[in-house]
């Protein structure tokens, strides 16, 4: 049996009370399609969580810049409903922009603070759309937990922060970043990367490793950052928006000096052919 199907609020939210009238947690799993392996991790992870697993599929436009890749973003809702359903998914909500954004939408959701550095400064007004959307659409499922992938570390700060700030009644859940096996964060984007850029790409990751070696021997930030910096340009990285060593909860600015004992991330993002890849990693 295909995996249902539902594309408005009402059938979801009929559905899922029905599970809970019925005594079942509800995972949750929202994303924009073109799903990989580690979109599927999620899924599993939130099996673990809940007796029942609702994922969305939703290109949110209110999350991309004028100039980004929204038109191009890649779209095949069969194939993404084949995938959610082997990883045991029991329902796809596939809301129409209508649907989303009813004529007259006008309120906005901003988290301050953690939203501002790294993405926030390199894609202005990106963390208020995906605010929004998240906001709307955990107030859409209900659900009982909800799971974000580790690979978007600022995305899944801001919506805790949201979430805790707004005494919303869903617990969040990282799931750990998925991996090919030269390390590079599995993202739906890589679709982009031509053969050639596939086998730079790669670099990202290790840029940050090495980072990270350097600050474990009590290496200065600032100056792991700068090699890291200088390592994508020699790879053949275009611009480089950010990489930085950032404090693991609120992101604030770590440095210039040896890290301390305070809990790290280093987060990066480069932008290779006209591919935009992020990665993070714990320090």
């Amino acid at each position: 049996m295909p995996l249902p199907i539902v594309r408005t609020v009402a059938d979801l939210r009929a559905q899922v009370s029905a599970w809970k009238r019925a005594g079942e947690r509800v995972g949750f799993v929202p994303t924009m399609g073109a799903l990989h392996e580690g979109h599927l991790s999620l899924v599993r992870l939130a099996r673990t969580k809940a007796q029942r697993v609702v994922a969305s599929v939703f290109v949110n436009p209110t999350q991309f810049g004028p100039n980004e890749d929204f038109d191009a973003y890649p779209r095949d809702e069969a194939r993404d409903a084949r995938l959610l359903e082997s990883a045991g998914c029991d329902l796809l909500f596939a809301p129409t922009v209508g649907e989303m954004y009813p004529r007259g939408f006008s309120t906005t959701v901003t988290v301050a603070g953690v939203s501002e550095p790294l993405d926030g400064q390199a894609r202005p007004g990106h963390f208020q759309g995906v605010a929004t959307v998240v906001s709307k659409l955990l107030n859409q499922a209900q659900p009982d937990v909800a799971v974000f992938g580790e690979k978007d570390y600022q995305q899944l700060q801001v919506i805790r922060r949201l979430v805790r700030d707004l005494d919303m009644p869903v617990e969040i859940v990282g799931a750990p970043t998925a991996r090919a096996e030269d390390g590079l964060a599995l993202s739906s984007r890589n679709a982009y990367l031509t053969p050639e850029e596939r086998q730079t790409a790669a670099r990202l990751n290790q840029a940050m490793r090495e980072a990270i070696a350097t600050l474990r021997d009590g290496g200065r930030i600032d100056a792991a950052e700068a090699a890291a910096v200088e390592a994508l340009k020699a790879a053949g990285f275009g611009r480089i928006d950010y990489v930085e060593v950032r404090d693991a909860e609120d992101l604030s600015r770590l440095g210039p000096g040896p890290l301390g004992g305070r809990p790290a991330r280093i987060l990066a993002a480069a932008v290779l052919g006209r591919t935009r890849l992020i990665d993070n990693m714990a320090v």
